[in-house]
């Protein structure tokens, strides 16, 4: 095929175009924005941040989080559910465009994604037998705690088995499996948010659970990918105007029965 100055000049254009439009949908904002939906990993299993109510609708905190933040996007909501170990690869390979997941902002986490401002905290937990001495890490010498692979109660546990060597740690693949395990009497123990433990002992008044020490409080934010300053920005400016207005504080008090911390909301 012979190229002459016209023919070299609409294929320029259209090479031109086309990286235009590469560039443009590496926007991950302005895709989203585009699609005119966005995909938000929520995990289902993990309440109150997520579960099914009475009436099987996707009910909790980061539900109704992730409903506001679709609504102030201007976009659909497609909520993809997730487990604790799944988060960070569904959103790695572009099964959701962001996480909003109890998602505590970690170090290590943050080697591979980026988190929005945090908009609530996860304060995580020891919680067994009402009746047991148990009020430190020490007093589980001989004691078996069920917790969720991957999430930050595992890490604090496994961190605390340095020390005392002689607990057992029981894994399972996501909140509900870990939660079952303790309301059906397989294990006394767990590590968990407190606000779990408030709804296993609804389930199961006879287990007769409470909290028996904190681990640690851990804040959480909105997960994304590395590399997109534009909805980066975005997420941030929501959550800050979000706590500001008060909007994401009357979600967590729903769910929580409890506010955020008054530091957030300033």
């Amino acid at each position: 095929m012979k190229f002459n100055r016209r023919t070299f000049s609409a294929l320029a254009a259209l090479l031109l175009g086309a990286g235009a439009t590469v560039a443009h949908a590496s926007n991950a904002l302005e895709t989203i924005k585009q699609r005119k939906k966005i995909l938000i990993a929520v995990d289902i299993g993990s309440l109150p941040y997520g579960m099914v109510d009475g009436q099987a609708r996707q009910a909790g905190s980061d539900v109704d989080a992730a409903r506001l933040l679709a609504q102030d996007m201007g976009v659909d909501l497609q909520i993809v559910p997730v487990t604790g170990p799944n988060r960070v690869p569904f959103l790695l390979t572009r099964k959701a465009d962001i996480v909003m997941a109890s998602f505590s902002i970690t170090e290590d986490r943050k080697k591979v994604v980026d988190y929005s401002e945090p908009y609530g905290v996860v304060p995580i937990v020891i919680a067994g037998p009402a009746a047991s001495a148990v009020a430190s890490f020490a007093d589980l010498a001989g004691k078996t705690i069920a917790v969720t692979r991957g999430t930050t109660m595992d890490q604090e546990l496994t961190r605390a088995r340095k020390d005392v060597p002689s607990f057992t740690i029981v894994r399972y693949e996501d909140d509900s499996t870990s939660n079952t395990a303790v309301v059906t009497g397989q294990q006394d123990y767990i590590a968990t948010p407190p606000s779990v433990v408030m709804a296993l002992k609804k389930v199961n008044p006879s287990r007769d659970l409470v909290v028996k020490f904190t681990m640690k409080t851990n804040p959480y934010g909105v997960g994304l990918r590395k590399n997109e300053p534009e909805l980066k920005a975005w997420l941030d400016n929501w959550v800050k105007t979000n706590l500001k207005n008060g909007k994401l504080n009357e979600i967590y008090i729903r769910y929580h029965g409890m506010p955020l911390p008054a530091d957030m909301l300033q």
